[in-house]
């Protein structure tokens, strides 16, 4: 230990004698001082202007501080993502050197073992390393001065990953200088290596073996999990395996210049290092066998506790099947069905939950098909068969055509036509499946909530289903229209559809069915003809046993739904009312979401504690074309509240005159009866308790706020119909707001900050090195 110690010593003190040492090192410091003063100066100066023209800012809302200057995008991004410009620099004259000035002799006939030279010159350069991790701790030092509630879990993990990437990038160079006696051969020859590295990840990842071993000796993407605050023991692994095993050949070649033996038994032990590494990092990156430390403040790359929660409900004796279903004719395919793409999609979509659950099996079927009726492709390939079709599809993908299956052969195992034969999984679970859908937005794969709900599908029987009256021209949520529920409801490539959340959603005609006990709710949305007497008295006796319902009303039908109304000590006020915008149609509403609206369900959990908080909301008002208001007519059991109601600085009225609205804005007239108050109400709650449970019962003055063209109200209708079955689905994920959102700086100490670190700190560096080099030359 000694003899490796002394070694070490020296070469720390040719590095520091070095020029090359000092120019590397004033480099990284400016390069850091860039990336980090420019957001830090950047980012500051909108906190300035934002103070200054408005009092009431408290930061940047749902901005992590700490990510946007230190971590992702900031300062160690900025650095790994360069790192690799200085090692090789640095390495390719700690063996060469000796190489080339002969010295290495001295050294093989010295008492000095093999293992001491090479140990000794990488402890000299890891030292160096941790030199150039104390110049970015400066920096680290800065941000915790200048920035509030800085995460310092992220930080240090993200420190770990900068000291294993930089160390494993010298072990590489340390390798390479004991190959040649050139040095600029040397340090080519560490660039190549490095990017061979980052490239082998994406060499034959369409081979299911291949795949594993090429992704495991992959460094391209090492850091990122680290950088986000999560360590895993594969990767921790990952970096020591191959640290292990250059310093391994490193050792062989400088022992067999020191003796002689036949060229294939040196070959055999090189060999023998790479399969017992590949090995090892096979089996570390088994699910099983992966072991995970979120260290981020709010655990924010683990899954949701209330998900962990239902991952633990599988029986472990049952594994968990998820087959991905491959459509080579769909264009979905290429953004993550290519063969290629399997492991970016078990590790993006699926590590969080192979995490609670290591038996998820996964299975893919590669088909060709199209949608009955779809000719698209036949008119792009004239004269081409479905087969053929797919044989040049292939070829544009690079993909092996024999991969796929025909329609026919898939049909023997699936019907894919309901979910338009695109990319799909099917979870299966002791027997049961359920469909778990990608959607055609930014995001493409489901999220928390999706898979959640799908969990939910495997695990029980009884989920909430959501009637819809049909018969009287109600509002379909089969038809696609503008006007009609089939967006909100049941449209598969909507990410926020109640099916897609665990609702199953059906429609029922009174004049001939029974309203079932165990559904979540019954809705009755905007019918345009008097209901018969018979459904009426179905729907008061559903009311009257406790039952759950929706009305939705709509201007000029009132009377449609007001005998019902009129049960529950409500109704939907005569008239219509008015907001008269710059922008907008006077018919054209948006009320507000009130504090009980937020209180509905999870989904408005943010807004929640910002309302708290006395923060401004981030989702306030809807859009509803047509709007009545909601009154209270008599006093009963039911307890009432607003859940939305007119904004008060629009001044909106009630008129009882018919309301053109594609002409001159109209104009508030007393004398033909219009009226006017604060706010009106647009959505009012009732809820009381029955036969041991509570009813919950909604009534709105509108039902375009929940049609396809206004998006189905977003994450509002989820929000409605999960209050109505006490809040079971969907699973919500909704994050903590991070805290790290204000500087504790202005703009101008930013700057000050800049300017020294930029352009002071660099001239003393300077300064320092030339100071000891000129005394160690005269020395």
């Amino acid at each position: 230990m000694k003899l490796i110690y002394k070694i070490a010593l020296n070469e720390i003190r040719n590095l520091f004698y070095s020029p090359v040492a000092w120019f590397l090192g004033i480099a990284f410091w400016l390069l850091c001082a860039f990336i980090f003063t420019g957001s830090l100066s950047q980012m500051t100066n909108f906190q300035d202007i934002s103070i200054q023209n408005n009092p009431a800012f408290e930061g940047f809302v749902q901005t992590s501080l700490t990510e946007i200057i230190l971590l992702r995008g900031g300062l160690f991004s900025g650095v790994i993502g360069n790192l690799y410009f200085f090692l090789p620099l640095l390495t390719m004259g700690l063996i060469s050197r000796e190489l080339n000035n002969g010295t290495i002799k001295l050294l093989y006939s010295s008492p000095v073992k093999p293992a001491h030279i090479v140990l000794g010159k990488y402890l000299a350069i890891v030292f160096y390393c941790v030199c150039l991790l104390g110049i970015l701790s400066i920096f680290l030092v800065i941000s915790l001065l200048t920035i509030v509630n800085v995460d310092g879990g992220i930080v240090l993990s993200a420190l770990l990953s900068l000291f294993l990437l930089i160390s494993t990038y010298a072990a590489i160079g340390i390798f390479m200088s004991c190959l040649s006696t050139y040095q600029i051969v040397s340090g080519v020859a560490t660039f190549i290596v490095i990017f061979a590295l980052s490239a082998v990840g994406n060499l034959w990842q369409q081979y299911d073996f291949v795949r594993e071993l090429t992704y495991f000796l992959s460094i391209s993407g090492r850091t990122e999990r680290m950088l986000k605050g999560l360590i895993t023991t594969s990767d921790v692994l990952y970096f020591l395996l191959i640290i292990g095993m250059f310093l391994c050949f490193t050792y062989f070649k400088v022992k067999g210049a020191m003796e002689s033996k036949k060229w294939t038994k040196s070959f055999a032990q090189y060999i023998a290092v790479v399969l017992v590494v590949l090995t090892l990092g096979y089996a570390s990156s088994r699910p099983a066998l992966i072991g995970y430390w979120d260290v981020t403040r709010n655990d924010v790359n683990t899954i949701h506790p209330n998900i962990q929660s239902l991952l633990h409900k599988f029986d472990r004796k049952s594994p968990l099947k998820v087959t991905l279903y491959i459509n080579l004719l769909d264009n979905s395919i290429a953004r993550g069905g290519l063969p290629e793409q399997r492991k970016q999609y078990e590790m993006y979509l699926w590590e969080g939950f192979v995490r609670f659950k290591p038996d998820i099996q996964f299975d893919y079927v590669y088909f060709y098909d199209v949608m009955p009726g779809d000719s698209t492709l036949y008119k792009q390939f004239p004269k081409k068969s479905l087969k053929e079709i797919a044989g040049l599809v292939a070829k544009i993908h690079r993909v092996d055509p024999d991969r796929f299956i025909s329609p026919e052969e898939l049909r023997k195992r699936i019907d894919l036509t309901p979910e338009n034969k695109r990319l799909v999984m099917q979870l299966e679970y002791k027997g049961k499946k359920t469909f778990l859908r990608t959607f055609d937005d930014g995001l493409f794969w489901p999220d928390q909530m999706n898979i959640a709900a799908a969990f939910k599908r495997l695990q029980e029987n009884n989920l909430p289903k959501i009637l819809f009256t049909s018969g009287n021209l109600e509002r379909s949520i089969y038809k696609t229209g503008e006007r009609e529920f089939n967006y909100f409801t049941n449209d598969i490539t909507n990410r926020a559809a109640l099916i897609n959340m665990g609702f199953d959603s059906d429609t029922i005609n009174l004049d001939h069915q029974h309203i079932s006990s165990d559904i979540a709710c019954l809705v009755v949305a905007d019918p345009k003809t008097m209901l018969s007497p018979v459904k009426q008295q179905k729907i008061g006796e559903y009311i009257e046993k406790g039952g759950r319902a929706v009305f939705l009303g709509e201007p000029g039908k009132q009377q449609m739904l007001n005998p019902l109304l009129s049960r529950l000590g409500v109704q939907l006020a005569a008239g219509e009312i008015v907001e008269v915008t710059p922008n907008e149609s006077p018919d054209m509403i948006k009320p507000m979401i009130t504090k009980e609206g937020f209180n509905l369900s999870d989904q408005f959990l943010l807004e929640r504690r910002r309302l708290a908080a006395r923060k401004p909301v981030t989702q306030g008002s809807l859009s509803m074309k047509g709007m009545v208001e909601v009154e209270r007519t008599a006093q009963n059991d039911f307890k009432p509240f607003e859940i939305l109601k007119t904004d008060s600085l629009r001044h909106a009225y009630n008129t009882v005159s018919a309301l053109v609205v594609d002409s001159v804005p109209p104009v508030f007239t007393p004398t033909k009866g219009d009226t006017r108050k604060a706010s009106y109400t647009a959505m009012l709650g009732l809820s009381r308790k029955k036969n041991g449970q509570e009813q919950r019962i909604l009534v709105a003055g509108d039902a375009d706020f929940l049609s396809t063209i206004r998006k189905g109200a977003g994450g509002f209708s989820v929000a409605m119909f999960s209050w109505l079955d006490n809040n079971r689905l969907p699973i919500y994920v909704v994050p903590a707001d991070p805290i790290d959102i204000l500087f504790t700086i202005s703009n101008k100490t930013a700057e000050i900050i800049r300017f020294s670190l930029v352009y002071i700190v660099p001239v003393l560096l300077l300064l320092i090195g030339v100071i000891v080099l000129i005394r160690r030359k005269r020395k």
